[in-house]
């Protein structure tokens, strides 16, 4: 029997190994010597169980299977003590969860007691006053040093509330490892008093003082929702610029667009169909049974969330699947008796839901698109919105009410990413990403705008550069000169080669020319702008790694401005992993604990 393990589960296992075989003393008179295997260690073990249990059974299967070998012996072997990376083992495995109550897990307990009987597990309380301490200070150690090596950092941040009604801030890191990696962690959960600006910039100033994240000429991007207090935090808190979540922006149109009133009353028409077929047994029923007869594929109607348009998009998207079963459901005359005030579609209504699926596809794939935290996304923010503006464009086809939706989408998205401060920003974030770095959604004008921008700001960086370079050289040259006039005797002088002494003086070589900054910027600049753009799918860190050295200043502006996601969605994320700790029965958990357990849950790994 092959089992397949968690990862902390594995590690917990692994500990477990001595040297590559070793002798476990086993309740019949003979040793036992076991072949240790990654994938097959576990199987291995439950046998040596299974033959102290059944020896008849197990001398019948051995012959086919002999993971291990019987050694006989006349007394039983020495019991050596349990190894010491077992320890770290199990820190690892009640780490990795949300519930370190070792007392609580029995399946565990079992499995520890026939694996190694002579370890004894901890207890809950020295889980929670020294391991999880321990593994919470080793990780941040780790973290501290990852992220105090990285160029640029950016933020994104977000509130909460527990279910002891307590108010929470979590902050987020966002970084370029060496080898041109996305990162993210989260730093801290903290409790705040409230959610109001005062106590959020207090949150998000303590993060950056606490983690040391200010690095000189560079600033620190924050993105968040488009909540107001959030929004005048970071400003208070003296970061910037401020980004809006882009995938909280479309969710903000996109509602004000499904808000028009022949578009709700779709919507709740649809709605409370589709909640009959999801609490009616004898509905559900029937509406399986219709799917078969119309061979269509057996998927149950999504019932959609008022607050998250992208649900309403598959509700529509999956009843007009599956309308024919829908329709024949409904028509049963079973169905008939528990269904009232529950009317069909009409046709006219049927060809909106068809009409507004196709006009959201757009909206729908943006979404699912810009959550994804693997590459930089702050880049693709102003394309994006050019393009979705443009699916936006009224037709002549189009009905009344699509229209209007066409037309609050437009009007909420136009004003969005307004202030020019911001505009220049994600222009820079756009340009120094290889997929979009020719600005076509741009005019000429403002394309040449941009890159000036940029060349000044590469101009700055390169005069630091050349600025600590020349320091470090005159100090060099006023060594090599201390040393040379403090040497008693003075080498002999060079002997010159014969080609030298022909061809030296008519062709001297000459000394390279120290050039200017904006020079060193222009040529960057220039061999950036005539390289060929990569393929939108492709990942633009990766490029840049693979360039880097032919860009070696450029590189570092785009460390600085890639780092910087789309959306808080990262933050976001901890809502569900808060929820798993917080639960109904730890609702008294201290404030300390719910951090540190949020910190190990996202941020440790095993090696």
């Amino acid at each position: 029997m092959k089992l397949k393990l968690d990862p902390a589960t594995a590690q917990a296992l692994q500990a477990m190994k001595l040297d590559q075989t070793r002798k476990v003393a086993g309740r019949a008179p003979r040793a036992l010597q076991l072949t240790w295997h990654e994938d097959t260690m576990f199987c291995c073990t439950v046998e040596r169980r299974s033959t102290e249990l059944h020896p008849h059974a197990f001398n019948q299967a051995s012959q086919t299977e002999a993971h291990y070998n019987m050694a006989t012996a006349s007394t039983p072997p020495e019991v050596e003590p349990p190894p010491p990376s077992l320890k770290s083992g199990v820190w690892n495995f009640f780490g990795f969860r949300v519930k370190y109550d070792p007392d609580e897990n029995t399946g565990f307990q079992e499995m520890l007691r026939v694996l190694e009987p002579r370890y004894s597990i901890p207890s809950r309380t020295y889980f929670t006053d020294i391991a999880v301490p321990a593994l919470y200070k080793e990780t941040k150690a780790k973290l501290e040093t990852a992220v105090s090596a990285a160029p640029a950092v950016a933020l994104t941040s977000d509130g909460w509330t527990s279910r002891a009604t307590q108010s929470y801030l979590t902050v987020t890191a966002h970084y370029i490892d060496p080898e041109w990696q996305m990162k993210n962690c989260v730093l801290q959960t903290r409790l705040v008093e409230s959610h109001a600006t005062d106590d959020l910039a207090k949150g998000l100033s303590e993060a950056v003082e606490d983690w040391k994240l200010v690095r000189p000429n560079v600033t620190i991007p924050v993105t968040t929702d488009n909540a107001k207090n959030i929004v005048n935090a970071v400003t208070a808190a003296g970061l910037g610029p401020q980004i809006g979540c882009f995938a909280h922006t479309i969710n903000i149109a996109a509602q004000k667009g499904m808000a028009v009133q022949k578009v709700s009353h779709l919507l709740a028409k649809m709605r409370r169909i589709v909640s009959f077929f999801h609490r009616s047994t004898t509905g559900c029923n029937v509406f399986k049974k219709k799917q078969q007869l119309l061979q269509l594929s057996e998927k149950k109607l999504i019932q959609d969330v008022p607050t998250r348009w992208n649900s309403s998009h598959d509700m529509m998207e999956r009843y007009l699947e599956q309308q024919a079963a829908v329709y024949a459901a409904m028509a049963d005359n079973t169905v008939k008796k528990s269904m009232k005030n529950i009317q069909n579609l009409t046709q006219e209504e049927h060809a909106l839901a068809e009409n507004l699926v196709t006009v959201m596809k757009t909206l729908k794939t943006v979404t699912v698109m810009m959550c994804e935290a693997s590459s930089p996304t702050a880049s693709m923010i102003l394309p994006l919105k050019m393009n979705i503006l443009n699916s936006m464009v009224q037709s002549d086809d189009d009905s009344p009410a699509v229209r209007d939706v066409k037309k609050k989408i437009r009007e909420d998205l136009e004003q969005r990413y307004a202030d020019p401060a911001l505009q220049n920003y994600l222009h820079k974030c756009t340009a120094l990403d290889p997929r979009f770095k020719s600005l076509r959604h741009l005019d000429d004008v403002t394309q040449l705008r941009v890159y000036g921008a940029l060349s000044t700001e590469l101009v700055l960086s390169i005069e630091q550069d050349q600025a600590a370079g020349t320091t470090e050289t005159a100090t060099s040259t006023e060594t090599q000169a201390a040393n040379s006039s403090d040497s008693p005797s003075a080498s002999p002088p060079e002997k010159k080669s014969a080609m030298k002494e022909l061809f030296g003086e008519l062709f001297m070589a000459q000394e390279p020319r120290t050039r200017s900054a904006a020079e060193v910027a222009e040529e960057e600049m220039n061999l950036y702008r005539l390289a060929d753009c990569i393929p939108t799918d492709d990942n633009p860190l990766r490029w840049w790694k693979e360039h880097h050295s032919l860009y070696p200043h450029l590189s570092k502006l785009a460390q600085c401005y890639l780092v910087v996601p789309g959306t808080s969605v990262p933050s976001e994320r901890v809502f569900s992993t808060a929820g798993d700790i917080v639960t109904a029965s730890r609702s008294v958990l201290s404030a300390e604990h719910v951090d540190i357990l949020i910190f190990l849950k996202k941020n440790m790994e095993i090696e």
